[in-house]
Parts: structure tokens; C-alpha cells; sequence
């Protein structure tokens, strides 16, 4: 094959419009779909969207808080239980013989900065002794506590000196 031959077939594979214009259209291809996408998800509610994807990840919704008591009176800084929990006791007690409810042992601060674990400094670390103190004591008085977990309050809790134990519905054994 001569020089000008393959010359001549070369000519004839260049494109005819820049790559620059092709990048382009494609680019705006691609947003016109997007935007086809956005407005076809349009009337979706997305909570739906939030359980779907917690569904499909695997995620289980909260357990259902039916009750509620509280400790309050913790003093700044300490996470010695404050008042007599007996009464506190005969509701938990009472409340778990049901095997379909838990409980949540929730500590929490009142966000001032002398309200925080004295070797650490920490207002997490406060709250969360906190409620392992308040569970401890569930624990000696013979409150069963394998369905029990402890934590720290949530974001939307009003700041305070307390644990809040709430009694939640888990379901059946075999459900969960």
C-alpha cells in the first residue's frame, strides 16, 4: 500500500465534528436525564424513600416507647444515684414480665460546663455513667436486665440532670 493510499483512508476516519462538541452533547444528554429522574421522583415522600432504604440496608426502626420514668436530680458533675429507687424498682420489675418490652436507660447533662465527668472532662462520659448507674441499681434490687440498653440521650432531649428509662415495645421473639 503507497503513502497516498493510506493517506487518502486516513482522511476518511477523522471525525467529522470536534470531540469538544461531542463531550458536550453528551454532557448535556446526561443532565436533561437527570433532570428527567428529578422530576419523575418528584411525588415520592421521603419518608417512603428513608424506609425503603433503611429496608433494604438492613436497618431496624427504633422499638416503640409506651412508658416512661425518669431520675432526676443527679448533681453537677456526679453520676451517684440521687433518689431512693424503689419505686423506679417495682415499675421496671413489674413492667418486664411482659417478654415483648425492653427497656432504654438514657443518661444526659444539662449541657453547662461544669456538668461533666471529673477525670475526663467529658459530658458524654457523665451522662452515660449516669445511666449505667441508674441500671446498676435495677440490677442489685433484681430487676432482670438482659433486655436493658443504656445510652445517652438523644439530640432533641431538653438538657438536664437526669435519666429517663422508657419502656419499649420490641415484639415477639421470633419477630425481631
Amino acid at each position: 500500500m503507497s503513502q497516498t493510499a493510506f493517506d487518502d483512508e486516513l482522511s476518511e476516519l477523522t471525525p467529522s465534528r470536534p470531540l469538544w462538541l461531542m463531550t458536550l452533547a453528551d454532557l448535556a444528554l446526561l443532565l436533561v436525564g437527570f433532570f428527567v429522574l428529578l422530576e419523575a421522583n418528584r411525588q415520592l415522600d421521603p419518608r417512603v424513600i428513608a424506609r425503603a432504604v433503611s429496608a433494604g440496608l438492613g436497618v431496624e426502626p427504633p422499638p416503640l416507647a409506651v412508658a416512661a420514668q425518669i431520675v432526676p436530680g443527679f448533681e453537677r458533675g456526679s453520676a451517684r444515684v440521687p433518689t431512693d429507687t424503689n419505686a423506679l424498682v417495682a415499675w421496671a420489675r413489674t413492667e418486664l414480665r411482659d417478654p415483648r418490652v425492653a427497656l432504654r436507660v438514657s443518661g444526659a447533662t444539662d449541657d453547662s460546663t461544669s456538668d461533666v465527668d471529673p477525670a475526663t472532662g467529658s459530658a458524654a462520659l457523665l451522662a452515660t455513667d449516669r445511666a449505667r448507674a441508674v441500671a446498676a441499681a435495677l440490677s442489685a434490687a433484681g430487676v432482670p436486665i438482659e433486655r436493658t440498653q443504656i445510652s445517652n440521650a438523644d439530640a432533641g432531649t431538653r438538657p438536664a440532670r437526669q435519666v429517663l428509662i422508657t419502656l419499649a415495645f420490641v415484639g415477639e421473639e421470633g419477630t425481631r
